[in-house]
């Protein structure tokens, strides 16, 4: 009987280091697997949307998060105001605006 409990504890011949160094490297690579897939990229597009509106200028015609869009008339700190209809201006904060409206890239004005 104690023979059969001392089997089952260590395994099938192998060690508890053994063991234990698999366990570290599993995590290791679980850890690598999560970065790559969705911290890296997560922040890389992060960095990218604070690149786009350092890079706001008035007369750029945008789209906010809410689906709103318009032209940037005034920009503050932290703040934005659009344009959205002949005499209708809206305040929103920075990081609600979202992009570019569709058909401009980088920010060119349509003609």
């Amino acid at each position: 009987m104690v023979d059969i409990a001392f089997a089952q504890q260590t395994g099938q011949g192998g060690s508890p280091v053994g063991a234990l160094l698999f366990q570290l490297i599993f995590f290791v690579a679980l850890f690598a697997l999560f970065y790559f897939l969705l911290i890296r990229p997560q922040s890389k597009a992060r960095k990218k949307h604070q690149e786009f509106l350092a890079n706001l200028k008035k007369g750029d015609r945008v789209v906010t998060t809410g689906g709103i869009w318009g032209t940037v008339v005034e920009i503050g700190d932290h703040t934005v105001t659009l344009k959205v209809d002949a005499n209708t201006r809206v305040t929103f904060t920075k990081e609600s605006i979202s992009h570019y409206q569709p058909g401009q890239k980088g920010g060119e004005k349509e003609e």
